[in-house]
């Protein structure tokens, strides 16, 4: 498998915040107060619109079932249209769902100070009562999962420089939250539903209420309740509730499979032994030879092989048992930007029957699109 050993670090300009104590007081779970009427209060915060109850009410047509877009842990997703005519998403807190007041605040107050053009943009917010709901900026084409899984027969899968495209937005939302971010911020809930395209299928992180601060001096990690969603979650995190930036990493590297497979994380639909996807795939990432008959079906075998092999080898790289093997994400984002720069959409591109493969030095030679190598 290839290494990031030749691959030049990039320079990062860290950002300060003046507002740190009370964004790490909110991230521990020590402010339980409600958001008060003029948002969080932080001179480098965007602040967020407020929306009383009655306003997200018209918006959403009284959350009618036709507008329901999305169901999650913490509640229901409605399209609607503002007053002032623009269409936003709508999450309405589940009162008595597994997320609460906690996460609302962290979501608010994350969002409202870090901003990036593949993190999703809350628009508002709405603390009315008890009723809780965000107010985010309304991505068309939904979260990455409605592409990849369970596809309607009239819904084209996605091509293989999407799916790069997808990768490189993604590593670019994690790559602010690790290194532009001071102090840095660990994602936690880093998954293809939680990922959400726009109507050029770029990507944009969303659903902050687990987002965590990351260590800052010696330390090397923080200790947390273990939450997140089972299959995504880092080994040494589940088992121990050490939390670091690279179990953010871990999470990336099963985004990464689900975008070479098609499969999902867990399916208990599948055999046994496939139901698992992580464990599953693990013997094809060490075999080369073997590795490709990861790839999704749908894609008909047109990719370039070489490209295939590239993003196969950060996948096992991302997915590595101990923590300190894995590589940072600056690294990862310089590999995929260059990958998906090399992956110009395949109309042209001979295909590739998955079935039928030639050997290995063949493909290469058929299907090479790396003019470094």
């Amino acid at each position: 498998m290839s290494c990031f050993s030749c691959i030049k670090f990039r320079s990062k300009h860290v950002k300060n915040y003046d507002d740190d104590m009370k964004f790490n007081e909110v991230a521990d779970g020590k402010m339980t107060h409600s958001i008060g009427e003029k948002g969080v209060s932080s001179q480098k915060a965007n602040v967020a619109h407020t929306f009383t109850f009655h306003d997200l009410a018209i918006a959403t047509q009284n959350f009618k079932d036709d507008n329901l877009i999305g169901e999650g842990g913490f509640g229901s997703v409605y399209k609607g249209r503002l007053e002032s005519g623009e269409i936003v998403a709508v999450k309405k807190l589940n009162l008595n769902g597994s997320q609460g007041n906690q996460e609302f605040i962290v979501e608010v107050l994350m969002l409202s100070l870090l901003r990036h053009s593949n993190l999703v943009t809350l628009t508002g917010y709405c603390a009315d009562g008890d009723q809780r709901l965000l107010v985010y900026e309304y991505m068309p084409h939904g979260s990455l999962e409605n592409h990849l899984f369970d596809l309607e027969p009239d819904r084209e899968p996605l091509d293989w420089h999407t799916r790069l495209k997808v990768a490189v937005g993604a590593a670019r939302g994690l790559e602010y939250l690790h290194c532009k971010a001071n102090p840095p911020v660990i994602y936690r809930d880093l998954k293809s539903s939680n990922i959400l395209l726009d109507n050029d299928f770029n990507p944009k992180l969303s659903d902050f209420g687990l987002a965590k601060l990351g260590p800052v001096g010696d330390n090397t990690h923080v200790s947390t309740r273990v939450m997140g969603t089972y299959g995504y979650c880092a080994p040494e995190y589940a088992l121990s509730g050490k939390l670091t930036i690279k179990s953010d990493i871990y999470s990336f590297g099963v985004v990464l499979l689900e975008l070479i497979t098609g499969r999902k994380v867990i399916d208990m639909s599948k055999k046994p032994r496939e139901q698992n996807l992580v464990s599953w795939s693990r013997p094809f990432l060490r075999d080369r030879k073997k590795c490709v008959q990861l790839v999704d079906p749908l894609l008909h075998g047109r990719f370039p092989v070489r490209s295939m092999h590239h993003v196969i080898a950060i996948t096992a790289m991302c997915l590595q048992e101990q923590a300190n093997f894995r590589p940072l994400i600056g690294d990862i984002v310089v590999a995929v930007e260059y990958l998906a720069s090399q992956a110009e959409p395949f109309e042209n591109h001979k295909s590739l029957t998955i079935d039928s493969q030639p050997s290995a030095s063949k493909q290469d030679e058929n299907h090479d699109r790396d003019p470094s190598k």
